[in-house]
């Protein structure tokens, strides 16, 4: 199949993050098998969700994964020219949810399989599809922990984000948090016999602000836009009515860190802040909703050496959106970032890719391929 036919089979499946999986894993690792390779269906611990990992080549010799995500952001916006899950071409634009993040490297990865398969290879490349990777890398720490058994350990790996097909070496790390408080609820006329949430939750608001501005000051990274690390609120829930004392309110934030910073560590002073409401009265309740590590690979590194040779591109030095790789880096396998289409195109109505960023992609992977077989002979 081409690259085009599978990514339109892959959109058809609406893989949304949280949610059940099993068609699309079923349909990959029927297509494996159609080629003879058996596809592992690695269950995760939610019970309805699995990784997947498929090895082409000698599993016992050390290799290369290829690396992508199964599960895509709703597609619920307003500004849809089509259906989000059946894909359309227009002129060579294949628009979908998914086509550029990130179902367009998983199609290129699948279409390159009878070419990897055309002769024996030296050394194995992997196929490692995770899920819930919107969900803040969800899914891929339960794939790393099932490596050593899957397969030698690793010469590193390419996570198949969109760039463009330019190779990426470093990104930031993340954490993100919810805080709620519950307070006492009442009439809006009797503040003095309730615990207004919404009034505490100020507190919180105020150290999240001024850790955010004590962050722009440094320390700084000067590959990553902006060169410091970030904080910021997303979301803020609470209240029913005007005249009803406001008994639960919940805040969203998250923290972006440069390399040499821990995500999560950017948290602690607000978290400090929440837990001291108790004191007042309120229950309160820390709940980390996602983290994972940043991403940083030397430019003298092979890694990216054979990623420049196999792109004609000089790589990348770093992005600020976060991707699987740093978990890859953190469990001891060099990870870079390269993959089709273009990140700006994510997250929004009408996302899209390129037919000829798919055949970029393919011929990529089956470069990868020709490096695998000459590598030890």
């Amino acid at each position: 199949m081409r690259a085009l036919d599978i990514l339109e089979k892959l959109v058809g499946f609406p893989s949304v993050v949280g949610t059940p999986n099993g068609n699309i894993v079923e349909w990959i690792a029927d297509y494996l098998k159609s080629f003879g390779i058996v596809a592992h269906i690695l269950p995760g611990p939610e019970g309805d969700r699995a990784n997947l990992f498929a090895t082409i080549g000698p599993a016992g010799q050390p290799g290369y994964i290829l690396s992508g995500h199964m599960d895509v952001v709703p597609a619920t916006e307003a500004g849809w020219g089509s259906d989000p899950f059946s894909l359309r071409n227009e002129k060579g634009r294949l628009y979908g949810r998914g086509t550029s993040d990130m179902k367009g490297f998983l199609s290129a990865a699948l279409a390159a399989v009878p070419a990897l398969l055309a002769s024996p290879l030296s050394r194995p490349v992997h196929l490692a599809f995770s899920y819930d990777e919107e969900a803040g890398c969800r899914g891929v720490p339960h794939l790393l922990a099932r490596l050593r058994d899957l397969c030698a350990p690793p010469l590193g790996a390419i996570i198949g984000e969109p760039s463009g097909m330019r190779a990426i070496l470093a990104h930031k790390g993340k954490a993100a948090a919810r805080v709620t408080l519950k307070g006492r609820s009442g009439h809006s006329s009797r503040p003095d016999l309730g615990l207004n949430a919404i009034h505490a939750m100020t507190d919180v608001q105020q150290a999240a602000v001024a850790a955010a501005v004590d962050l722009s000051r440094g320390p700084f990274e000067a590959e990553f836009e902006p060169p410091y690390s970030s904080l910021s609120i997303g979301t803020i829930r609470g209240g029913q009515a005007v005249n009803i004392i406001p008994e639960i309110c919940s805040l969203e934030l998250e923290a972006r860190a440069i390399s040499s910073v821990d995500p999560e560590a950017l948290l602690a002073p607000v978290r400090a802040v929440a837990e001291a409401l108790a004191m007042k009265g309120f229950d309160v309740d820390w709940q980390v909703l996602s983290t994972y590590p940043a991403l940083l690979l030397a430019p003298t590194s092979p890694l990216a050496g054979l990623l420049q040779d196999l792109t004609e591109i000089e790589p990348l030095a770093a992005v600020s959106y976060g991707t699987e790789a740093g978990l890859y880096q953190r469990a001891g396998i060099d990870a870079i970032i390269c993959g089709p289409g273009d990140i700006a195109r994510a997250h929004k109505p009408n996302e899209f890719i390129l037919a000829s960023e798919l055949d970029d992609c393919q011929a990529m992977i089956e470069a990868l391929g020709r490096h695998c077989r000459a590598e030890l002979q």
